[in-house]
């Protein structure tokens, strides 16, 4: 088995944060054909995922994403690629926010 952790500090705000934390669960089910369940909390949500083979969580907060994801035996062989490709969605979404952020300020 392989673990992925991946932590990404942002300053977008729970609210915000959320809204992208709910882009990123709709591209992992479109995408990869994750299994997503959504919970919202108070001070934290979490988006658990799972497929054949991966399970995990993504963890929202004012100030920060934390994903930790669990391979099996066979995708364990492709963590390097797998683990760069969710980088590389989530730097994805954040530069996109950040980018749209910086356009609404006066």
């Amino acid at each position: 088995m392989a673990d992925i952790h991946i932590e990404r500090e942002h300053t977008l705000g729970l609210a915000a944060a959320r809204k992208l934390a709910w882009q990123w669960a709709e591209q992992a089910e479109n995408e990869f054909d994750m299994s997503c369940t959504y919970e919202e909390g108070q001070k934290a949500d979490e988006v658990q995922f799972t497929r054949s083979g991966v399970s995990g969580c993504l963890r929202v907060t004012d100030d920060r994403f934390v994903l930790d994801a669990r391979l099996g035996f066979l995708l364990g062989a492709f963590k390097d690629r797998i683990e760069s490709e969710i980088v590389k969605n989530l730097d994805t979404l954040l530069a996109a926010k950040k980018a749209a952020a910086k356009k609404k300020a006066p």
